[in-house]
């Protein structure tokens, strides 16, 4: 188990060191100067601009600067955010914690549906409620991630106007209201982001998940607890959602990827305050350390979830302890 252990945290180090570098060079390389929305001003003079490079090191080249950033970030200095003017560590500080309350909530509720779905699926194989369940799977899994949040946004917020459009807390009324209150206001705002999330990914789990009970329902242990006289529906969820559950707990660590690209459009939408939302804005403000920190984190989050995913498998399945 060490070694395995050991193998999967030299891939996800490789992985993370990989993106990010990749990361640091398009942007650095990439036409644009990121000092233009700060100092795009009157009365800021060429040389003030070469002392502002000159201090961040934007006028070094861009081996040495990459260089520099390798040796600061286990340090924790991950430079100063030029759109932000903060530092970028206090910007990331306060940002991920809403993206880890939004991904967490999104991946409890996707796997919790997608997981009952599948099963309802597998029951009744060829029936119509298969067939339905089936194709409402494949149009969610067809739908653009900020498409479904428009419509969401559209259509609850605007139309049935039953939840709020955006952000994290009502501007306004939200420090005067009475504690239960001010809680209530932060699930509102929760709900058209979490469930725009959880959609998107449990139409994939779902069908995973049908696939993989489909292929433990004609194994002898299943004839041999029917033939005892438990019922077709106890079998299905005592005996085999047990086994089939292996293979969709790996989909835990490929989700991440999705839930993090899809946060991106869904923060941006519902204009919630998270790493994607701040990511994004970087992007548009060529904010080049808060780019690839951004990055940083997220491949991080990716990585230690795989990793995660790989440790609940071989947890649950003791051949993989074995080898």
């Amino acid at each position: 188990m060490r070694r395995y252990l050991r193998d999967r945290l030299l891939q996800a180090v490789g992985v993370v060191f990989l993106v990010t570098t990749l990361t640091f060079l398009l942007v650095h390389l990439a036409p644009g100067d990121p000092l233009n929305a700060a100092l795009d001003r009157p009365g800021v003079t060429e040389e003030i601009r070469a002392q502002w490079r000159q201090q961040f090191g934007l006028d070094r080249p861009i081996g040495e600067q990459y260089v520099r950033w390798i040796v600061n970030v286990p340090r924790g200095e991950l430079g100063y955010s030029f759109s932000h003017r903060r530092p970028v560590r206090d910007v990331l500080l306060d940002a991920m914690p809403r993206t880890l309350l939004l991904v967490g909530l999104a991946l409890a509720l996707s796997f919790a549906l997608g997981v009952a779905v599948g099963v309802l699926q597998a029951e009744r194989v060829g029936s119509p409620r298969d067939r339905w369940l089936g194709r409402g799977l494949l149009l969610l899994y067809s739908v653009p991630d900020f498409w479904l949040a428009l419509l969401a946004l559209l259509l609850f917020a605007y139309r049935l106007p039953i939840l709020p459009p955006g952000g994290i807390v009502d501007p306004v009324l939200h420090d005067y209201l009475p504690f239960g209150r001010r809680v209530l206001d932060r699930l509102a705002h929760l709900v058209l982001p979490v469930v725009t999330l959880a959609l998107l990914t449990s139409a994939v789990i779902a069908r995973h998940q049908r696939s993989s009970l489909l292929a433990v329902l004609p194994s002898d242990w299943m004839r041999t607890a029917l033939a005892k006289g438990l019922r077709w529906r106890d079998a299905v969820r005592r005996h085999a959602l047990r086994n089939a559950l292996l293979s969709t707990i790996t989909l835990f660590g490929l989700s991440l990827p999705a839930m993090a690209g899809g946060a991106v459009f869904v923060e941006k939408v519902f204009s919630w305050p998270g790493m994607g939302m701040v990511t994004v804005n970087a992007i548009g403000a060529r904010d080049y350390p808060l780019i690839t920190a951004g990055v940083l984190v997220i491949s991080v989050a990716v990585a230690v979830g795989a990793l995660v995913a790989d440790l609940a498998v071989a947890a649950a399945d003791p051949r993989i302890r074995m080898q």
